[in-house]
């Protein structure tokens, strides 16, 4: 009679269960998977062998016969190891229990019984309490992952051996996660050490409130970067729920390290401009998640946006109007979450000083045109909130005075998060950003005067639909921030500046 043993495995990020069925049979001795596994899977067979042999167990000289459902689905990766070996220790007598059915197992083995980490690990348990499993048996390293889920029952263990004995006697405590293991956002960025630069710290702080997309441009030297890397440090705490989306991410690209287990603040992804698209929008022959997945829910920072290829820029056109990418290869279409806040850092020429009251430009009209033209009229409309960040005057250098730090400026954005989470409670987004053409007409409500000085900006410099839904969305936030409950003329005034690009021409 066969023997079942519960497991599963991943596509994206989601969890797909899988039986491992193993049936034991006089004849040849031989061990055989079946069940669409791919070469990782199929070499478990001398893994689980040796792990067996060198734990101390018995290896039974028969046929083996494994069988992965559904066999439709492709298998990946080691993570069977651990249920293979179970069920041929459970079929051989090794192990005595009655409840095998209530347990899920994952977990690679070494040659000498260890278990190691696996990729996956969160969207797995999450997929087995769906299906009413309980009980998982990982190893010790995806304990603090898996243990996120709070209904589920984690046993984290580090060998073979020790999994049998827990098995028979049923003398170990479920893993319980410490709190206090969270990292916390570093301290030392902080936007208390920009000297100056106020109107460009305001819209970052606009831009971080309603969680939109952000070009600064400016002379090299400047703080553009600085400031930029400073954003992590005014965005609000991830959500229970978001925490768990973000590292489930993490889990399946096997980014979590063994001492970053959780992915407790908003990712911060700065990818040099050499970058290619598969590593950029994600892909590969397991298909993992790209740039744009990694930053979901935190920051895409592209410092010298202008040196990246322009066919990776363009790709980024669908998900940031969609907030999801999908990825067809030939191994089958995933698809990953991407809703990220986009934070661009440009030269506005190629020599870098143009517009710059300290130093004259060098470059010709055509140069500053073909330089620019990388970001093109479709992407550009995309971005919520230009700023221009110039060089200090001498006196705001000498002074050192330090301006607002970031615990004061986060409060801000946390209180206006907050209006927003209220507003689309019963909608499927959570910041202004996010927002449809039905719920911009919803929400942003213009008073006479705001509406026609919206109308003098529209045909003055022939918006296009998006530009003009996107100086709404901006508005909307700059009133959250005051706690205003119509969108003021003042509002769409300063929402106006923003949309002010190199040549102070309305984009």
């Amino acid at each position: 009679m066969a023997i079942q043993i519960m497991s599963a495995a991943f596509t994206g990020i989601d969890g797909v269960m899988v039986t491992v069925e193993i049936d034991i049979t006089r004849g040849l001795p031989a061990l055989n998977i079946v069940g669409l596994a791919d070469t990782s899977v199929k070499e478990s067979r001398e893994r689980v062998r040796s792990a067996i042999l060198n734990s101390g167990f018995d290896f039974p000289v028969k046929r083996i016969t494994i069988n992965l459902a559904p066999a439709d689905l492709k298998k990946e990766g080691s993570l069977f190891d651990l249920p293979i070996a179970i069920g041929i220790l459970f079929a051989t007598n090794q192990i005595n229990i009655n409840d095998i059915d209530d347990y899920l197992f994952i977990g690679e083995l070494s040659l000498s019984g260890q278990l190691k980490k696996v990729r996956g690990s969160l969207p797995v348990v999450m997929e087995g309490t769906k299906n009413k499993i309980e009980k998982f048996v990982v190893p010790i390293n995806n304990a603090q992952e898996c243990s996120l889920v709070n209904t589920a029952k984690i046993y984290a263990l580090d060998n073979l051996k020790q999994v049998v004995h827990f098995l028979n006697y049923k003398d170990l405590m479920p893993y319980e996660r410490n709190n206090n293991e969270r990292i916390l956002i570093d301290g030392k960025l902080d936007y208390e050490d920009v000297f100056g630069q106020e109107s460009s710290k305001r819209a970052i702080e606009v831009a971080a409130a309603g969680g939109h997309n952000l070009i600064m441009y400016g002379p090299p030297g400047s703080g553009k970067s600085m400031m930029a890397k400073r954003i992590s440090s005014i965005l609000p705490s991830l959500s229970q729920e978001e925490l768990l989306e973000v590292t489930k991410i993490y889990s399946v690209s096997g980014k979590t390290t063994d001492g970053e287990k959780i992915v407790s603040q908003r990712p911060f992804r700065s990818p040099h401009h050499t970058i290619t698209r598969i590593a950029f929008v994600g892909g590969g022959n397991k298909i993992t998640p790209g740039e744009i997945s990694l930053a979901h829910k935190g920051v895409l920072f592209l410092d010298e946006i202008l040196e990246f290829k322009k066919t990776v820029l363009e790709v980024l056109r669908q998900p940031l109007e969609e907030r999801k990418i999908s990825i067809s290869r030939i191994n089958g279409t995933v698809e990953y979450p991407s809703n990220f806040m986009l934070v661009g850092a440009l030269n506005p020429c190629p020599c870098g000083y143009y517009g710059s009251y300290e130093r004259e430009c060098s470059c010709s009209d055509y140069e500053r045109r073909r330089y620019l033209n990388k970001l093109s009229g479709p992407l550009l409309d995309r971005i919520d909130i230009f700023t221009a960040v110039n060089f200090l005057p001498y006196n705001k250098i000498v002074n050192r005075k330090c301006g607002e730090n970031s615990n004061v400026i986060k409060k801000r954005v946390e209180l206006a998060r907050n209006i927003q989470n209220k507003r689309f409670s019963k909608e499927e987004i959570h910041c202004n950003a996010e927002m449809s053409q039905k719920l911009i007409l919803r929400y942003c409500h213009l008073d006479d005067k705001a509406n026609k000085i919206m109308e003098l900006v529209y045909n003055k410099f022939k918006l296009s639909t998006r530009a003009y839904s996107r100086i709404l969305k901006v508005s909307r936030t700059i009133a959250d921030l005051e706690g205003s409950k119509n969108i003021l003329d003042k509002h769409i005034i300063e929402a106006v500046q923003y949309r002010k690009f190199i040549d102070e021409r309305i984009v």
